[in-house]
């Protein structure tokens, strides 16, 4: 799968979950299987990543009013993530 095909994989994988109740155990699952992309980019992108998928799987053990953790800015946050994917992932390609 092309890069570009799994960051929109991820993107509909994140609006799924927003819109029509897919879970948050299935996000998850489905970006940690992204290796390919995660290794193309810089380490840190993965530390990020990981860190917003724990915060969402914390959250998802609580009800939003008892979790410190916005499940909608989490996933808000994950989209700048993909945008930001997007950036290097052309910076490599151009150069």
């Amino acid at each position: 799968m092309q890069h570009q095909d799994t960051i929109q994989l991820l993107r509909d994988a994140v609006s799924a979950l927003h819109n029509n109740g897919s879970s948050v155990a299935a996000l998850c699952k489905t970006w940690r299987a992204q290796a390919a992309l995660l290794s193309s980019l810089p380490p840190r992108f993965a530390e990020v990543a990981e860190n917003f998928l724990g915060r969402l799987e914390a959250g998802s053990l609580f009800s939003e009013e008892s979790c410190s953790f916005s499940q909608q800015d989490l996933l808000d946050h994950l989209h700048v993530w993909l945008d930001q994917a997007q950036l290097a992932l052309n910076r490599t390609a151009n150069t």
